[in-house]
């Protein structure tokens, strides 16, 4: 799962240097993500892929234009491919166009309050990581960004498995006080 914060880094990379394996890492986030959405707006599983490729497309052409202090960026891509099907649904002289369809509801996939408080926990989580030392930091590293289990960690650094336990335990001790103090988390 990529964060906002890791979204705008990608786009940034696309629209800078036309780096094509963030636009791969944003694909296989967003693709899956949009045909869901627009499948379950009523669009065919065919139609929906169509969409989904077009706002890709549009996200590699038109990267520069995002500005992530205006939207995020999945709320720019939610519109890109809800705007592509309305416009495909007017040139199908088929489908009657109809304002009650759920297509024309704007659905907000993102809660921008719940993406706003994720963004400054996990900035007060990494300010509250850089307080502890480093024995202890690079452990929580391992164990929780690496997703090495604690055995792993212990073979990996030779240090005992119990000191590798007790390291961690301690972390957590600390940085459960350090955003209790901050207020990033309730006191227990």
């Amino acid at each position: 799962m990529l964060s906002p914060s890791e979204h705008a880094a990608l786009v940034a990379a696309v629209a800078q240097e036309r780096d094509r394996e963030a636009f791969a890492r944003l694909f296989d986030h967003f693709a899956p993500r949009l045909t869901a959405y627009l499948m379950r707006q009523g669009a065919e599983a065919a139609v929906a892929e169509e969409i989904v490729q077009d706002a890709m497309v549009t996200l590699w052409r038109k990267a520069a234009l995002f500005d992530p202090a205006k939207s995020s960026l999945t709320t720019w891509l939610y519109r890109i491919a809800r705007n592509r099907r309305i416009d495909l649904m007017r040139r199908d002289r088929d489908t009657p166009v109809e304002p009650e369809n759920p297509v024309f509801d704007v659905a907000d996939t993102t809660d921008l309050e719940g993406e706003l408080d994720a963004t400054q926990r996990e900035a007060a989580v990494r300010a509250a990581m850089k307080s502890l030392p480093e024995e202890q930091r690079s452990l929580v590293v391992l164990a929780f960004f690496d997703g090495l289990s604690h055995s792993d960690i212990a073979e990996r650094t030779g240090l005992p498995l119990g000191t590798v336990k007790s390291r961690i335990r301690l972390a957590f001790t600390r940085l459960r006080r350090t955003l209790e103090s901050d207020g990033v988390v309730e006191a227990r």
